[in-house]
């Protein structure tokens, strides 16, 4: 079977049931100019229990389709957000 990927972002929306969207951020580097930038996917992400609150960052698995954009499932939260 092969590996599940894993991904590890910041929660940007958890108004919807069951459902979070966490931003995933990583580095590219430009092809001509050799600058790194940074580039961001948002991911529609499953969490049964509603634990993730926004600016929590989370790990997230991939997982089988759950709708139409939902793919990916919370795995755990890895650092909680400052309470303000």
């Amino acid at each position: 079977m092969a590996q599940k990927s894993e991904k590890v972002g910041v929660v940007v929306s958890n108004k919807m049931q069951k459902s979070i969207v966490v931003a995933v951020e990583w580095q590219v580097r430009h092809g001509l100019y050799g600058k790194t930038e940074r580039r961001t996917s948002k991911f529609m992400v499953h969490d049964e229990n509603g634990e993730a609150k926004i600016g929590d960052i989370v790990a997230i698995v991939e997982t089988r389709p759950i709708s139409r954009r939902k793919r990916w499932s919370l795995k755990q939260v890895v650092r909680q957000a400052a309470q303000v």
